[in-house]
């Protein structure tokens, strides 16, 4: 396995934000889902999570939310943390403002306009979720991680049922607001150039462990048509066993 490289050297100094050791899981008899896995994200980072169907992503995914228990290994995470899913899981019945400040106390509209406003949707702020787009829908969801200020966001495949374009105006948001909040974030993708595009590290994860971590200096804005970027993806593609 590859070593780690930070993107930043002032993160050298820091403990990292997450840390993962030797955590393994299973369901019931069957074999190992995370087997060994170790994986650190320094404060501020941008890891992007890679593997095939099965490879033991949604599993640490969820097991970094705090939904599935630590029965082997040990996880260090914090409080603050907040989860983007493929799906908005907005409650149809409550306006948008309402969904983005479910389980705030004593939240108000005027708590949820700056960040409705902040991810485009300022003009949205009392429209109903299914009058919605797919990507204001996906804007809305981020909204509703933001606005709870996390130290660890995690992005769980969020563009994947988007069109073309869509995906690319929610790539250049989510890059927007990563560098404006500094959260520490986990994306968890199959798409190998968002990775490249959005990303200081690639990790590929295959039968529960992590295969190769790949660091991913590229100057930004990234560009597809950049020499270093086309020999980066090679190398992703080889590991995901795609020549």
């Amino acid at each position: 396995m590859n070593s780690i490289v930070m993107a930043s050297p002032d993160r050298a100094f820091l403990p990292p934000v997450v840390n993962v050791q030797s955590l393994s899981r299973r369901f019931g008899n069957g074999p190992r889902v995370l087997d060994q896995l170790n994986l650190n994200i320094a404060h501020g980072e941008f890891v992007a999570l890679l593997g095939h169907s099965g490879s033991g992503k949604s599993t640490l995914l969820r097991t970094l939310a705090g939904l599935d228990p630590v029965t082997e290994g040990n996880v260090s995470r914090p409080t603050e943390i907040s989860v983007v899913f493929q799906e908005s899981r907005l409650l149809p019945w409550k306006k948008v403002w309402q969904n983005i400040t479910l389980g705030q106390d004593n939240a108000t509209r005027e708590q949820a306009l700056p960040v409705l406003e902040e991810v485009g949707l300022g003009h949205r702020v009392d429209a109903w979720p299914l009058t919605l787009s797919g990507g204001e829908a996906q804007r809305a969801a981020l909204a509703r991680a933001l606005i709870r200020e996390p130290r660890f966001l995690m992005l769980d495949e969020p563009f994947a049922a988007l069109d073309a374009l869509t995906r690319l105006r929610m790539q250049e948001l989510v890059f927007a607001l990563w560098q404006r909040h500094k959260s520490a974030v986990l994306l968890v993708t199959h798409d190998v150039d968002e990775a490249l595009l959005l990303a200081d590290r690639a990790v590929v994860l295959d039968a529960g462990r992590i295969k190769v971590e790949l660091p991913i200096s590229l100057p930004r804005p990234r560009r597809h048509a950049d020499l270093e970027f086309e020999r980066l993806r090679s190398t992703l593609l080889r590991h995901l066993g795609v020549q």
